[in-house]
């Protein structure tokens, strides 16, 4: 199957954005440890297709063989440290955010992996404290704007770093490109 571009940036955004820079995300968390690769986000033997939705039914299969089945639009991806580690291929944070999950808490990220993550319009936030504290199927709640998020279940408060105004207008856009065909529209009204 061929990636249709068009067809992934008419998807439903699973990230509520109220108005520009107004950013939430509210959902149960599905937590996974230190070190999640590329790899086991999405195999490599299922890189013969960009189709987000192909990509999504495969999502985390090596190390989680349920997590198709039990997440749910909007849900909360956890983790600990280096998250995304590995190749540098953006089908990993598409099948991630394909498969319904609205943002990816962890630790930290490997670098390419945040990257293309905002490229293709999927919410990422370090958190080390929220990362650790979290336990999977706690309710999380996200506010981009200031970086605070919430365990609904715990009824505890965590700081991460928010994300500056333009970041949310790329994830807002759906990514990178449908971003740039904003900025490009705008220019030539």
């Amino acid at each position: 199957m061929n990636f249709n571009l068009k067809s992934y940036m008419q998807r439903v955004e699973y990230v509520e954005v109220k108005e520009r820079g107004k950013m939430k995300a509210q959902g149960k968390a599905i937590k996974y440890g230190d070190n999640v690769d590329t790899d086991v986000i999405i195999p490599a033997r299922y890189l013969n297709t960009s189709d987000p939705n192909e990509l999504a039914k495969h999502c985390m299969e090596d190390i989680d063989t349920e997590f198709v089945s039990k997440v749910q639009k909007g849900d909360i991806m956890v983790a600990g440290k280096n998250f995304g580690c590995g190749s540098s291929r953006e089908h990993a944070p598409i099948a991630i955010k394909e498969s319904g999950i609205s943002c990816v808490i962890a630790e930290t990220f490997a670098r390419i992996f945040y990257r293309n993550a905002i490229n293709i319009g999927l919410p990422i936030i370090e958190c080390p404290e929220a990362a650790k504290d979290i336990s999977d199927g706690d309710i999380v709640s996200i506010d981009f704007d200031t970086g605070k998020i919430v365990n609904v279940t715990k009824n505890k408060e965590y700081t991460g770093v928010p994300f500056p105004e333009f970041m949310q207008e790329i994830i807002a856009s759906d990514g990178l490109i449908g971003y740039i065909k904003k900025q490009i529209g705008n220019k030539e009204a």
